[in-house]
């Protein structure tokens, strides 16, 4: 059964068997392969502008969490009465 599964596994398709199955491929969809080409090209774009607006929020959380560290930082050194501002020599 192992050696079965090896040959099995091992077969990739080499040039001629690509090139005959671009040719089905082309037969059964040629009509249409504008049409699924301008859909993937609509569907990569959609998916980039999706990342590209998940980045910008990523970016605005970081930013306000970094803000709202900085003042409670800021707000317990006051309350601690050890901001970096009152420095006396």
């Amino acid at each position: 059964m192992i050696e079965h599964t090896q040959y099995i596994l091992a077969w990739t398709p080499g040039w001629p068997e690509l090139l005959v199955i671009l040719v089905v491929a082309l037969l059964i969809f040629g009509r249409r392969l504008p049409e699924i080409a301008r859909s993937i090209g609509k569907s990569l774009t959609e998916f980039k502008k999706g990342v590209r607006e998940a980045e910008e929020t990523k970016d605005e959380v970081v930013d306000e969490a970094r803000r709202i560290k900085d003042d409670a930082v800021n707000e317990v050194k006051d309350a601690a009465g050890l901001n970096d501002d009152t420095t006396t020599e």
